[in-house]
């Protein structure tokens, strides 16, 4: 039996996981996606059922970071992922094969799974020169990249660098690197933005789609809504300074140590759509803002040609909300009293101007 058409619960069994353990898999797993009691029954169905599905694994422009954060996933672990979820048939950072024999178990995979296999990208292809920027099997690139997405069921862009461009595209971009979107308008895309993003995002995707056999809902700029329809700033834990006027001015400042919002160190959590704050990163452990550092917003398209990381939002207002009864209430007071000098100067004015009138009908006979 083929590894692409053996069932996830085939596999596990094989290893020795009890049928109790994976059904509680299951609960978890529905858990995680936000999904109600009845749906844990219907993942352990799929997974009995359906094969494993192929993934084919390219990589354009890029530093391998997304593939640095994939294998440290610790919900589910990426051995799982990789040993029983999925069949990766080809990822050249990670295959033993090289060479000649790496080319044929690409040419076998794409005419093997015609029309069922997933393409990962991670990276994104260079249009300058005819794609010689980047150079994979000896052709470029992007001539790799549609050749797979030809025929493949839909296309996962890992990372900033394959969903918007990431730091190849910034100015000057001297090499054209583009978003694999630009170049592959026929395929479905799941954009699955971050520098790195969440290893937990990725496999959390891989297991949706190994799942369900289809892709999750999307927003508007192809994202998956489970993963990024917040925005970090909406579950930050310092949310609540934020709101308060509560600020760090300084690096290391007094206000630092107490934990107090980033948002004047330039932080821009309250721009940008990712999942930071609720899965944080290494297992749940941390994330930037947690460690002190504010966020680049790494997952948000044209990160790096929006100015230094450091530098403030100008756009978001505060409440303010730590202002005191005293203050609120003189502010009130002194708009009240500027509303009611402006009124009485309307009022002296309209009489000024109708006082002559007045005056010649006092003098007309009655």
């Amino acid at each position: 039996m083929s590894g692409a058409t053996e069932t996830f619960y085939s596999v596990i069994r094989r290893q020795g996981i009890t049928r109790r353990s994976f059904h509680k898999f299951c609960s978890l797993t529905a858990s995680s996606f936000g999904l109600g009691p009845l749906a844990a029954s219907r993942i352990a169905n799929a997974l009995e059922t359906k094969p494993r599905m192929p993934v084919i694994w390219l990589h354009g422009l890029e530093c391998t970071c997304c593939s640095e954060s994939f294998i440290r996933s610790a919900h589910p672990l990426i051995k799982d992922v990789l040993l029983s979820m999925i069949s990766l048939d080809y990822d050249d950072m990670i295959m033993a094969a090289a060479g000649h024999q790496a080319e044929a178990i690409l040419e076998e995979a794409r005419l093997r799974y015609k029309g069922r296999y997933v393409l990962a990208v991670e990276g994104n292809p260079p249009l300058n020169e005819e794609g010689m920027f980047c150079i994979d099997g000896g052709k470029p690139f992007v001539e790799r990249l549609r050749w797979m997405a030809e025929s493949s069921m839909a296309v996962i862009a890992w990372g900033t660098c394959a969903s918007w461009g990431c730091v190849q595209a910034a100015k000057p971009n001297p090499t054209g690197a583009v978003p694999i979107d630009k170049v592959i308008t026929d395929k479905p895309i799941v954009k699955v933005p971050g520098c790195p993003p969440i290893a937990e995002v990725m496999t959390g995707l891989v297991t949706f789609i190994t799942t369900f056999g289809r892709l999750p809902e999307l927003d508007r700029q192809g994202r998956p809504k489970m993963f990024y329809s917040e925005r970090i700033h909406d579950k930050c834990y310092r949310r609540s300074h934020f709101d308060a006027g509560q600020f760090v001015e300084a690096w290391d400042d007094e206000c630092a140590r107490k934990g107090y919002c980033l948002y004047k160190m330039g932080c821009k959590g309250p721009t940008t759509y990712n999942a930071c704050s609720a899965l944080r990163w290494n297992g749940g452990v941390s994330f930037p803002i947690q460690s002190g550092h504010g966020c680049f917003g790494c997952s948000e398209d044209g990160f790096w040609d929006k100015g230094s990381f450091y530098d403030r939002l100008t756009t978001i207002q505060q409440f303010g909300i730590e202002k005191n009864a005293d203050q609120i209430g003189m502010a009130a007071a002194g708009a009240v009293g500027l509303t009611v000098a402006a009124h009485a100067a309307i009022t002296a004015v309209k009489r000024l101007t109708h006082k002559p009138d007045r005056a010649v009908r006092k003098d007309k006979p009655t």
